[in-house]
């Protein structure tokens, strides 16, 4: 009960008047975006000592949290963003892998995922808080691309690919991600020509409940959401309003709350490009998609619900964050610094990393 009672304060804190817009903070530690103003608790930048880019983020805890990055780049903190330790797999750097997700256990064991055309795609598992890694699956299909990972529970999880050969691929994991299986395509609907995943955030592919996973996509004549309440044997596609028909829009990420509540964010990533529409959502489980009555005013790659909150959400991407405390039909912006990708833990923390080497976590 303590704890529901301090995420609906958390969520009524982050619905305060907004009032005046400040320059984004780029001193570590310090506040960042319009935070200071705004009236909203704020992103407090952490010192990662790196300028390497963030798309993967494992929040685990208010103690706790990985992030994965270009140039083969691993860290973890175990002290709440007050120092992070470099725990990258060794020869990453060297191979020049780029890790767009990562999903986190606890504080010892996680598996991060390196993106790119054939053996580029690798899935990687460390038990030992990342002083020791082990290589659990590498991709040798020319065609295949792995965008997104997620998992169910500590055993369960599924990894996603762009198509082969007109369905997109999924591999599944029931031991961890010790080791994967690439699951039969027969239940997996025929993707649209020049339909993709985008490898922006880690939140391409994601799961709630035992079951239930949910595939974003863009690129194609519609932007789409696949779901599959059979843990990837079997999918469904829907449209959404956000705008496709290029192959830099579509949705780049989503969240559910339970099997019902869903959000949706995206655009178009290209800089200076209008992306109106960015943001839908679903109340009954991603069979249909409403579009947002006053949506981000631009391309967001990132979304989590906060925690203990049924309305409260946040969106992230490299013009601003904003925030919606009415499901995702309306939505303000509340800080103009850049990130990628956002995650919240059930203790009420909240993380975001980005461009610069930046991570931040939310103060309050």
């Amino acid at each position: 009960m303590a704890i529901g009672v301090c995420g609906a304060a958390l969520a009524a804190a982050l619905a305060a008047p907004a009032q005046a817009d400040a320059p984004s903070g780029t001193a570590d530690g310090v506040r960042d975006g319009a935070q200071a103003r705004t009236g909203w608790p704020g992103w407090q930048l952490t010192h990662t000592g790196t300028d390497v880019r963030f798309r993967g983020l494992a929040a685990v805890s208010r103690s706790t949290a990985w992030a994965a990055g270009s140039q083969g780049t691993v860290l973890r903190t175990t002290d709440g963003g007050r120092s992070w330790q470099d725990v990258s797999p060794p020869g990453a750097a060297d191979e020049k892998l780029e890790f767009r997700d990562i999903e986190a256990f606890d504080r010892r064991r996680a598996v991060v995922l390196a993106i790119g055309e054939g053996e580029a795609s690798r899935m990687l598992r460390t038990e030992d808080g990342g002083a020791t890694w082990t290589e659990t699956f590498r991709n040798t299909e020319p065609q295949a691309f792995y965008d997104c990972v997620t998992f169910f529970d500590r055993r369960h999880g599924l990894a996603m690919s762009d198509p082969v050969d007109g369905r997109f691929r999924i591999l599944s994991t029931v031991d961890g991600g010790r080791s994967w299986t690439v699951l039969p395509d027969d239940g997996m609907p025929p993707a649209l020509e020049g339909e993709a995943g985008f490898a922006a955030s880690g939140q391409c592919l994601v799961s709630s409940g035992p079951k239930d996973v949910w595939l974003t996509t863009g690129g194609g004549s519609h932007a789409r959401v696949l779901h599959s309440a059979d843990r990837g044997l079997t999918w469904t596609a829907v449209d959404t309003p956000i705008p496709a028909g290029e192959p830099a829009r579509g949705v780049f990420a989503v969240a559910f709350q339970g099997r019902t509540h869903g959000i949706a964010v995206g655009g178009d990533y290209r800089t200076g490009e209008a992306s109106p529409q960015a943001a839908a959502r679903s109340t009954d489980g991603g069979r249909s998609w409403t579009p947002s009555a006053e949506p981000p005013p631009a391309y967001r790659s990132g979304v989590t619900w906060l925690p203990h909150s049924r309305k409260a959400a946040l969106a992230v991407g490299p013009t601003g964050t904003d925030l919606t405390t009415d499901g995702g039909r309306t939505w303000r912006t509340v800080d103009t610094g850049s990130y990628d990708t956002v995650d919240c833990t059930r203790d009420r923390a909240c993380w975001a990393s980005g461009e610069q080497g930046r991570i931040a976590r939310l103060r309050y």
